[in-house]
């Protein structure tokens, strides 16, 4: 289209040439004006056709929304307003101009000049003629009445002053003729019907062209004047006299003048209305090419700046690729390079940005996996100790989530106030480093003991406070454990030396001296006796105990289908009050015990654990009977055993309806001589720990639902974690 466009543009122009030629152009403008009105006609349509597909064009991306249909817009309208308007004017001032100009021509005053100038002419003319003709008179008369005789026909043209004297016969026949140009001797001859004129009159005079001029002719009859003379033939005397070359151009011009100026008075409708169609159509060729030459540069002045603004938009976008570079030595393409030089060090800076951005992406990824799997809680505070971050392992610790609390201060924490406590008392009064070891109790889970750090962070990166602790209460645990199965093993070993003896002693004396006494001594002899025996038995089970939780053998590990292990100890149970439910529950709706070493039919596989199935036998023994104990004054007993995955380990939880443990129960519930029974050395839960612990496992007491809840995890039958012994 843009092509097109050139060449109508073009093809207007010289058609416009051509039109405008051909208006001066008289023998030209008879010819070929119509043709060329014709073809301008139509190149005037064809250009209108284009800019009017070309509006449409713009119109419809207009409505579109087509980015950089607006700024064209814009352009074109301006572009055409500069065209359009100038043109009009001058349009205007030329149709005024044209026509009167063409009224102008047929003022009254030129047409009395052209008629004064005729009648001049030919009074001049008229003049002329009548002196040769009262010549031509004379002549005749003195070749009439004798006077002069033919042979003296040369002096009497000479005598006469004209150009060519010559004598017809009254049929046109030259009898004799003289010049004064040897060159032209033979003069132009009249006509019959001029002969017959002159014949019938007193002579003529007229005016005939030729190539040398306006030539002035007289014609006279000869006629005998004397009877002397009546055999005289009549004769026809022509005598021929040129007018001045200066009198002939003038005449002639002036003629030539009032005839064409009769043709324009008769076409002066006709020239107003070519005039007018010719001044209109070179307006519309004009402004349909000035038109289409605004699309072009429109287009070629927006171009530009839609780069531009197509290339702000893509940066806006994130976008920094460079644009297509104009090449031009104008302000515009010195804009359009500087702004793709801009693009490209945008382009490098996010560059360098994004690499600066992904390698601290990595180093805070790196931190926050090392702090995520961190066993240690750490918690940020900002200056004014509002929490900022929390990594897993402090959550884990404290065993919540703490959701909102980055909007609450310290101080105002709605949990865990005694280590909001502790930390806010530590940084008032050691400043920016300090540890101490946290006891902290809590009603529903056992009792942790936390080591605590504190460290102030430098002000330049804007402050705060850093808090690390961890969960030593496995660790004070595992101390006290062994200080305990170090004790254990020394009072088992000093103990249990003597017990022997004395049990024996005891039977001895009971053996000798019962026969030897009476009936009351006998009695009082058979319980001091049977006293010692018994308390003895009962040292012997306590040192047993000792043993066994300061020895616990390693556990031989086989595959064991931990349901199946409960089902089969809670065989021993039938008979008790108590009501026990395991889940999930068989498939086929009843419980029945199977081999240890097998899964039951359509339980799950996640239920096999690798442990030592006696060992085991043992803990399960122990939290049963703890929970039968726990559960004799309650009128409806109820235990409930879950059995379920949890990640790579399985989690049996025991839940009863009992009171629950107290809080110092579960602050010490798995210290050695701790126990809330009667009866009992405390060693029970102790010794559980222990066996799970062995087997890599995990045990929690908490209090749940107004009960008493034991949760144990062991690790799934060949989990990848899983270790033989």
């Amino acid at each position: 289209m843009k092509l097109a466009l050139i060449l109508a543009a073009a093809l207007a122009a010289v058609l416009l040439f051509l039109l405008a030629f051909t208006s001066g152009n008289t023998a030209f403008f008879a010819q070929y004006y119509p043709w060329l009105l014709a073809f301008n006609g139509l190149a005037a349509l064809g250009m209108l056709v284009m800019v009017t597909v070309q509006l449409i064009r713009l119109r419809r991306d207009f409505k579109a929304g087509i980015f950089g249909a607006r700024l064209k817009s814009r352009l074109l309208v301006m572009l055409a307003l500069m065209a359009v308007l100038p043109g009009a004017l001058v349009y205007a001032v030329s149709m005024q101009f044209a026509v009167n100009s063409i009224d102008s021509w047929f003022d009254v005053r030129v047409d009395q000049a052209l008629e004064g100038g005729l009648e001049l002419g030919r009074s001049v003319l008229d003049n002329l003629q009548d002196d040769l003709l009262e010549k031509t008179h004379r002549a005749a008369l003195e070749l009439g009445d004798g006077q002069t005789p033919p042979s003296q026909f040369n002096h009497l043209r000479e005598q006469m002053d004209v150009d060519t004297a010559t004598l017809l016969t009254l049929s046109g026949q030259v009898v004799t003729s003289s010049a004064d140009d040897l060159h032209n001797l033979l003069p132009p001859l009249p006509s019959i019907s001029q002969l017959r004129s002159a014949r019938n009159g007193r002579g003529m005079a007229f005016v005939s062209e030729d190539n040398e001029g306006l030539m002035i002719r007289t014609l006279v009859p000869v006629v005998a004047h004397t009877t002397h003379l009546l055999e005289f033939e009549p004769r026809i005397l022509q005598l021929t006299q040129r007018v001045p070359p200066a009198i002939a151009k003038n005449a002639s011009n002036v003629e030539a003048g009032y005839r064409n100026y009769q043709e324009l008075q008769l076409g002066r409708s006709g020239l107003k209305r070519i005039y007018t169609l010719t001044l209109t159509l070179t307006l519309m060729l004009a402004l349909f090419a000035a038109v289409a030459l605004a699309f072009l540069l429109a287009e070629h002045l927006a171009q530009p700046l839609l780069i531009l603004a197509e290339g702000t938009r893509a940066v806006s976008a994130g976008d920094f690729t460079p644009r297509t570079i104009i090449e031009t030595s104008d302000e515009l393409g010195l804009l359009t390079r500087s702004f793709n030089n801009m693009t490209r060090q945008l382009s490098d800076a996010r560059a360098e940005a994004n690499l600066h951005r992904e390698k601290t992406e990595a180093a805070q990824a790196y931190l926050e996996s090392v702090l995520g799997n961190l066993s240690a809680g750490v918690l940020a505070f900002s200056p004014d100790l509002h929490l900022r971050a929390a990594n897993r392992g402090a959550l884990t610790i404290l065993q919540d989530e703490l959701v909102a609390f980055e909007k609450i201060p310290l101080a105002d924490w709605p949990r865990h106030q005694a280590l909001a406590t502790a930390i806010i008392d530590r940084f008032t009064r050691y400043g920016e480093e300090w540890q101490q070891q946290l006891d902290l109790n809590h009603d529903n889970h056992a009792p942790q003991t936390l080591l605590i750090r504190g460290t102030a962070l430098p002000t330049t990166g804007g402050g705060g406070f850093v808090v690390v602790f961890d969960d030593i209460t496995r660790l004070i645990s595992a101390q006290r454990s062994a200080a305990w199965a170090e004790v254990a093993q020394r009072l088992a070993h000093e103990i249990k030396n003597p017990l022997t003896p004395i049990q024996l002693s005891a039977e001895r004396l009971q053996m000798k001296l019962s026969a030897a006494l009476d009936g009351p001594s006998r009695a009082l002899l058979e319980r001091a006796t049977n006293t010692i025996i018994t308390q003895v038995e009962a040292l012997k089970n306590m040192v047993n105990d000792f043993r066994d939780y300061a020895r616990t053998p390693p556990p031989q590990r086989t595959v064991v289908n931990l349901r199946a292990l409960v089902i089969d100890v809670l065989a021993l149970y039938e008979n008790t009050p108590i009501q026990f439910t395991v889940s999930p529950a068989h498939p086929e709706g009843i419980e029945k015990p199977v081999s240890l070493r097998e899964s039951a039919l359509g339980v799950p596989t996640f239920f096999n654990v690798l442990a030592d199935a006696n060992q085991l036998r043992q803990v399960l023994h122990n939290l049963f009977a703890n929970a039968q104990d726990a559960l004799a004054n309650i009128a409806r007993p109820r235990i409930d055993i879950r059995i379920e995955q949890d990640n790579h380990r399985v989690r049996l939880t025991l839940h009863d309806n009992g009171a629950g443990f107290s809080p110092q129960m579960l602050a010490r519930a798995f210290e050695p001589y701790v126990t809330t029974k009667t009866k009992g050395t405390g060693l029970g839960l102790a010794i559980v720990k222990k066996i799970i612990d062995d087997h890599g496992g995990e045990i929690r007491l908490a209090n749940h639902d107004g009960g008493g809840e034991v949760s144990l995890w062991l690790l799934i039958a060949g989990d990848k974690q899983t270790t033989t012994g």
